[in-house]
């Protein structure tokens, strides 16, 4: 008498697919009998989360009664990923980081995927094998790109050579719509722009961000395309750049402020930024808003936590993130992914004030 535990007894049984008289079951017919698709029975082996309990019951009991196995070597082959989610970053802005991280939490709460992230240097030789390296040691299912990495074609390029999901996020379309989350920093930019032209100001410099940064270059844009409305021009003695952080805010507020004569106004790049230029005007005794208008962007908690409050650009980034998770682990659940764009909102606060005199 045979037994279904019975091994093949001869190479052509086993090529064949039959074991001790019993065709052996593939994932093929997992499917078939349990009326799903093969896709459906890999999402139960693999502990996907987003199978239907009545669906997973199902087609366990028949793997059950059919004592089906997966071959180690084939699933391996089948199923690089885990149930990893990955934040590769450079930014100076640590709450930037922060805020980004909230968000993709926020987006994969209760999703059974995680969240582990990568600090990285794009100006480093091995930046991109470093990379390589995080997604496949971490086997990720998927990572989120945040600028400046996000604007980088060769990660993308990389991404796609390995066939790791990917979402990036820019002030600009960079890819398809289905790796796009877009904040159109122009617009906010401009925004300001506005704001501070309606207060009456003339005399206005703009701080912008580091220049490997696209969206240093949207926001220069888009101040200098409101500007442009009301007929003015940034000069260029009127620009200079930072680096995204509170130190560079002050040491380019002190430059600006030694000029005569001296802007009335300033909109800095990002509220790191705003917040040293803050600083820079208590050091020269100004008092703001009374002698100087000072606008930034972003919108993150240092905006509230200075004095005067900054007047800001708000750019939603938590909101940006939970939307880059939900549309990153969307391909999981085979939801369609069209362009997922944000906008910026000028949000008023203590620190502009009309021209003085």
């Amino acid at each position: 008498m045979s037994s279904s535990n019975t091994p093949p007894s001869t190479p052509e049984d086993l090529e064949n697919g039959v074991e001790g008289g019993r065709k052996r079951a593939t994932i093929n017919d997992i499917a078939r009998l349990a009326g799903v698709s093969k896709k459906t029975v890999s999402r139960v082996i693999n502990q996907s989360p987003f199978v239907r309990d009545e669906t997973r019951e199902r087609i366990e009991a028949v793997i059950a009664e059919w004592g089906y196995a997966p071959d180690p070597q084939a699933r391996g082959l089948a199923f690089r990923r885990s149930f990893l989610i990955g934040m590769i970053y450079d930014n100076p802005n640590p709450q930037y980081v922060v805020n980004m991280q909230l968000g993709l939490l926020d987006g994969l709460r209760g999703s059974g995927f995680e969240l582990v992230v990568h600090p990285c240097d794009r100006a480093s030789p091995t930046f991109l094998a470093d990379i390589r390296g995080f997604v496949e040691r971490q086997k990720l299912y998927g990572v989120v790109l945040p600028p400046s990495v996000s604007e980088d074609e060769r990660v993308a390029k990389l991404l796609n050579e390995i066939g790791c999901e990917y979402i990036r996020i820019a002030s600009v379309e960079l890819d398809m719509p289905e790796h796009m989350i877009v904040g159109h920093d122009r617009m906010g930019a401009a925004q300001a722009a506005r704001h501070i032209v309606e207060l009456g100001h003339r005399r206005i410099a703009f701080i912008s961000g580091p220049g490997s940064f696209r969206s240093s270059h949207e926001r220069r844009g888009g101040f200098e395309d409101g500007l442009a409305e009301a007929g003015l021009k940034l000069a260029e003695g009127d620009i200079v750049q930072g680096a995204y952080t509170f130190e560079s805010g002050v040491a380019c507020g002190d430059a600006l402020l030694a000029r005569t004569p001296r802007p009335t106004a300033i909109f800095c790049g990002n509220d790191e930024m705003a917040a040293g230029v803050l600083q820079s005007a208590r050091k020269a005794g100004l008092v703001v808003p009374r002698d100087l208008t000072i606008v930034g962007f972003d919108d993150f908690q240092i905006a509230q936590a200075v004095w005067p409050p900054l007047t800001t650009v708000r750019t939603p980034t938590r909101e940006i993130g939970r939307m880059a998770a939900e549309k990153l682990i969307g391909v999981e659940r085979d939801e369609p992914r069209d362009m997922t764009k944000t906008e910026p909102s000028l949000v008023v606060r203590e620190s502009s004030g009309p021209v003085p005199g």
